[in-house]
């Protein structure tokens, strides 16, 4: 039997962020590579255009229908990742397609890009961080408690250098700190160190610390095994990207991950997966305990420099 082809929409460009272009061509296994080398990301063009055609495409779902904010990058998004259907409104596409990704990374905008499209029935992927807030958290747990369907993740949970050492740092003993910087912003692009790390340590992180700015973020994260976790994340320290540091009472790993297309190509299979299977590959709870860490993190430097308890982060947050 063949398989079902969910058809998606991919929604939303924001600067900073050209993931309508990579994403479509990964997903759609094809792209116009003289459009594309003019997406002005120019780290896109460039892994995509490394890859043989045939590791290109994932089975079961095609991007159909394609929005962003700039009506302009839509229409370049197009023709670049060979999008047959443009939008004047994100909403068009109810009716039309089977799936949704919202392809944003600003936390605070998510509730109401999502909304109607979960008032839709429609199954969501949400571009990292799902939230940077109390509030919206609480919202999207009540939205997957009455039975929405809602994926999100950073693409660095699915890392090849780091997949090894999920829940398996033995060789180095217990561990006692990892070093796990980042550049950009604490509230875009904190949740790609933090979920680099989370899969190793697994859950049980107690509090958040953060000691710097709102360009020089220095984040100490506390886990119940004994384990500090340092995260500095320095608006332009792009040299940051894919090191992990683990120190254990026995010895110590330096990983690095810099294969960018496997790693977001693994994250929309998970996606694909979860729109045939309902199946989730982590759960939802570590989805809330990793938004707790980017929400401490930001209250922590707002209140210069506080311990903030993850316990006292929207308490009521869980889908059980």
């Amino acid at each position: 039997m063949a398989k079902k082809e969910f058809k998606l929409a991919m929604l939303g460009m924001v600067e900073g962020n050209g993931h309508p272009y990579s994403w479509t061509a990964i997903i759609n296994g094809d792209y116009n590579r003289e459009a594309m080398d003019k997406c002005p990301y120019a780290g896109i063009p460039a892994y995509l255009n490394g890859q043989p055609k045939e590791n290109l495409g994932i089975d079961g779902a095609k991007v159909t229908h394609i929005w962003t904010d700039d009506p302009a990058d839509a229409k370049d998004v197009a023709k670049a990742a060979i999008i047959p259907n443009v939008m004047e409104k994100a909403t068009d596409c109810i009716g039309e397609v089977d799936a949704v990704i919202i392809s944003t990374d600003k936390g605070f905008e998510h509730v109401e890009r999502a909304k109607p499209f979960v008032e839709a029935g429609l199954p969501l992927f949400i571009d990292k961080p799902m939230v940077d807030n109390e509030e919206d958290l609480l919202t999207f747990c009540d939205w997957i408690k009455n039975g929405a369907k809602i994926l999100t993740s950073s693409a660095m949970r699915y890392a090849k250098g780091f997949k090894p050492y999920h829940r398996n740092t033995y060789e180095i003993g217990e561990l006692r700190c990892a070093f796990v910087p980042m550049a950009k912003k604490w509230e875009t692009y904190g949740i790609h160190a933090a979920e680099a790390i989370y899969p190793i340590t697994g859950p049980g992180y107690i509090s958040v610390r953060n000691t710097g700015t709102y360009e020089r973020n220095v984040v100490h994260l506390k886990h119940e095994c004994g384990a500090d976790i340092i995260i500095p994340t320095t608006k332009d320290m792009f040299g940051a990207f894919g090191i992990v540091t683990l120190c254990g009472t026995s010895g110590s790993l330096e990983l690095k991950s810099k294969d960018t297309f496997s790693t977001f190509k693994a994250q929309l299979e998970s996606y694909v997966d979860f729109l045939h299977t309902d199946e989730r590959k982590s759960p939802f709870e570590e989805t809330i305990e990793l938004m707790k860490i980017i929400i401490g993190g930001i209250q922590s430097r707002e209140q210069g420099g506080k311990e903030i308890f993850l316990k006292d982060i929207a308490p009521g947050a869980s889908i059980k």
